[in-house]
C-alpha cells in the first residue's frame, strides 16, 4: 500500500492573496467555501475538495531562506517567455534567469510572498530543440 499526496502546503501571511495568484497561474479553481480572512485557503486540483490540491495556510513568521520544495511550471498554450510575462502580470517577480541563448533553460520566479518556482519551456518548444 502506498500514500498519495493530498495537499501541497504553503506557509504564508495572506492565504487568500497567494491562493488567488496560484489559482490564476495554474488555471485551477479556488475552494468555494474559502473566505478572504480564512487562515487556510485552497486551490483544488480535482472536482471535489476531498481530492486535495494546494493549501495556503497563515503563519505568523515571514519567509526566511530558500524553499526546500518548489513547483516547476510548463506552459500548455504559450511559450515559456510568454508565460513568464503572464505570471508577472499576476504579481510574480523574476528571481534568477537560467535561459540560454539557444532557447533552452528556465526562469526561477517568486510568487507574491516570495515562494520560488520555475517556468520551463513548453512541450512545443522542447520539440523544436534538443534538451
Amino acid at each position: 500500500m502506498a500514500s498519495r499526496v493530498r495537499w501541497i502546503d504553503f506557509d504564508c501571511a495572506d492565504p487568500d492573496k497567494v491562493a488567488n495568484f496560484w489559482s490564476e497561474a495554474l488555471g485551477l479553481r479556488r475552494d468555494p467555501d474559502d473566505k478572504p480572512d480564512d487562515d487556510e485557503c485552497a486551490v483544488l486540483t480535482g472536482t471535489d475538495p476531498i481530492e486535495g490540491g494546494l493549501l495556503f495556510q497563515r503563519v505568523p513568521e515571514g519567509k526566511v531562506g530558500k524553499n526546500r520544495v518548489h513547483l516547476d511550471l510548463q506552459p500548455t498554450d504559450r511559450t515559456r517567455d510568454e508565460e513568464i510575462e503572464r505570471l508577472k502580470g499576476l504579481g510574480a517577480t523574476e528571481y534568477e534567469d537560467h535561459r540560454k541563448l539557444d532557447g533552452t533553460g528556465w526562469m526561477t520566479m517568486a510568487d507574491p510572498e516570495g515562494n520560488l518556482f520555475c517556468v520551463e519551456r513548453s512541450a512545443a518548444e522542447r520539440g523544436r530543440r534538443s534538451s
